[in-house]
């Protein structure tokens, strides 16, 4: 137990993690690393594929190499401390680590917010203005989107960080979850948290609304321009453009709402970590199975590649 004292002199939090069972606790390991090296791998695999094949350097493909970049990120500064955590029971982690992990967390998921929505944008131009796409999407707007991308993550990490640092705690450092997350820390302190609570509810709220209404209206344009499309075989085209990123926005945003948008104290320990377990550690390992299996242009990549390889060999 800890004397009231300003979060700064806190040395360390200790992660609750998933489970008390050891059984479970290895099944869990298993699973999470399984994942997690298929996530390294179609990440790294997507981004080498993207830079070694000339045919995949227009903006969707960009586009989808930062994808795939902040997904291993993401997954990155979240998985490896909890598989060392199931499989020892010191559960301790820094107040500093903690923060680190907190802030990257917040910067990486906001930065994938609006790097979904340029990916919608980037649609709506294929499709609603095929012939003016490449001076829309020139190179320099395809830049600042990804950078503008980054800077919102970085602001959005940023006010969270200095809102989260004005706590107080004083009767626990035990944190129910498996990661260093804003609501369980939030839950933490004994100071009243209702003024920063609604700071970060507005800045994560304003990031996830903007850039849904941002892809819904995308996609309510790209929807009535496939319906005037007078060919069966044009609209399945079409549409095909369209489906792999429509999946990842849906998985992706379903599970966010569900988690964030709510205030702190409804926050439920059971629930909140099986939507946590799955867009921290589970979404990035679905991104480039969904963007690489659904695309046939990815699939004849990897095969120009492979046979180029073998010919430099030969």
């Amino acid at each position: 137990t800890m004397g009231r004292r300003n979060i700064t002199q806190v040395s360390d939090f200790i992660l609750m993690g998933l489970t008390d069972s050891e059984e479970i606790r290895l099944v869990l390991f298993t699973l999470f690393l399984l994942i997690y090296l298929i996530t390294v791998l179609g990440n790294v695999g997507m981004i080498l594929i993207i830079r070694l094949d000339p045919q995949l350097h227009s903006p969707m493909y960009f586009f989808l190499s930062h994808l795939s970049f902040l997904d291993l990120s993401y997954s990155s500064v979240i998985t490896p401390k909890t598989l060392g955590n199931l499989l020892t029971s010191k559960q301790n982690i820094s107040y500093l680590n903690c923060f680190t992990q907190m802030s990257f967390f917040v910067f990486l998921g906001a930065t994938e917010c609006f790097l979904l929505s340029s990916m919608a944008c980037d649609r709506y131009a294929a499709i609603c203005s095929p012939l003016r796409y490449q001076v829309v999407m020139s190179t320099r707007r395809c830049c600042s989107l990804v950078f503008g991308s980054y800077l919102i993550g970085f602001t959005d990490s940023f006010v969270n960080v200095l809102c989260m640092n004005k706590l107080h705690f004083c009767n626990s450092n035990v944190i129910h979850h498996f990661f260093c997350d804003t609501s369980p820390i939030l839950s933490l302190s004994c100071t009243d948290t209702h003024d920063i609570e609604i700071m970060i509810f507005i800045v994560a709220g304003c990031t996830l609304v903007v850039s849904l209404i941002t892809i819904s209206v995308s996609y309510v344009f790209i929807l009535s321009t496939i319906l005037k499309i007078s060919s069966t075989s044009g609209k399945r085209k079409a549409f095909s453009t369209c489906a792999s990123h429509l999946l990842g926005v849906t998985i992706f945003y379903s599970t966010m709402i569900f988690t964030y948008l709510k205030p702190s104290k409804s926050y439920s320990l059971g629930k909140d970590q099986v939507a946590s377990v799955f867009y921290t550690i589970v979404i990035p390992m679905l991104n480039p199975l969904i963007y690489s299996l659904r695309n046939k242009e990815v699939k004849n990549a990897v095969s120009r590649v492979i046979q180029k390889r073998k010919v430099s060999k030969q």
